[in-house]
């Protein structure tokens, strides 16, 4: 009789544990027919950035026209909170995940988190260095950097003395923009110093006010966003140097300081068209299609000719 109960709580047990490893019903893969009961999660790495708030705006509208919920929510440039931030996303039951990663080594772990529950993840702009992405929306950030220093050298000349504002450290942005500009400028320019400034603009004020004290000379800059670019031209305005200025992004200050003749140049993206083309990778995820693994968006350089 023992014998008999214990081999019965056994099976009991199994059951129990082949249960418990199951993951719970909202994190299965939802396999939905109907594009409109699909639910998106949108983790934007922050909106005090022109940039990010169109990006936004652009999933927003796409998601609208296909009848899609999207739940956004704005990491205010904190890797702690954005991956608390995609766990809350996750527990809330979204189908799938687009992130704006703030950090692309910080945001791994929540990718991993999602890949663990089945949710499929789509990052815009910038990867994730780990786990498992269906697809990164972005631009050719690379080709982006090449092309600001292609400019500097076709209006300055070879050896011009310049200067580097960077993004983000740890943003893939960061690290594909400066790639990019040093394989054209380390052969063609002289590049006399660079320090980030974290994509912000008072913080490329004060870093370009620096800059200059400790390199007189510098005939150029290169920042890695339009931010940084617009605050390091507060801070040549103070100088009273004639230092020329681009940047990357292409937003709306951004143009209308370079229409003024403040801002010599800006390697523009399409943040809207990032958007939308991040929530047509979705749709075609939920509908089990294929996609690549990167999906471009156009970049064009903005002067005032």
């Amino acid at each position: 009789m023992k014998k008999l109960l214990l081999l019965f709580m056994s099976v009991i047990l199994l059951l129990l544990s082949a249960c418990s490893m199951q993951p719970p019903t909202w994190a299965k893969p939802s396999n939905k027919e109907n594009i409109k009961d699909i639910k998106l999660g949108l983790s934007i790495s922050t909106l005090n950035n022109p940039f990010f708030v169109s990006l936004k705006d652009g999933v927003l509208k796409e998601a609208k026209s296909l009848g899609m919920e999207v739940k956004v929510v704005d990491a205010q440039n904190d890797s702690a909170k954005q991956i608390n931030d995609v766990e809350d996303l996750i527990q809330q039951g979204v189908d799938i995940l687009l992130i704006n990663p703030t950090d692309s080594a910080a945001i791994s772990t929540a990718v991993q988190s999602a890949n663990n529950v089945n949710i499929p993840v789509i990052t815009l702009d910038r990867s994730a260095d780990k786990g498992k992405v269906e697809a990164l929306v972005a631009s050719d950030n690379m080709k982006g950097g090449e092309m600001a220093a292609e400019y500097l050298v076709s209006k300055l000349g070879e050896n011009s003395v310049t200067a580097e504002l960077e993004g983000v450290p740890g943003a893939s942005a960061t690290r594909e923009r400066g790639k990019g500009f040093h394989n054209i400028a380390d052969q063609k320019l002289n590049v006399v110093a660079k320090q980030s400034a974290d994509f912000d603009r008072t913080k490329g004020l004060t870093v370009m006010e620096n800059l200059i004290q400790a390199n007189p000379d510098i005939k150029a800059v290169f920042a890695h966003n339009d931010e940084m670019a617009l605050g390091a031209i507060e801070a040549i305005n103070s100088s009273g140097k004639d230092i020329m200025v681009i940047g990357f992004d292409g937003n709306e200050d951004a143009i209308n300081a370079i229409e003024s003749g403040k801002m010599e140049a800006t390697v523009a993206q399409q943040p809207e068209l990032i958007g939308k083309l991040a929530v047509d990778a979705a749709k075609d995820v939920a509908q089990g299609k294929k996609i690549k693994k990167v999906i471009p968006a156009p970049l064009k350089l903005v002067t005032k000719d």
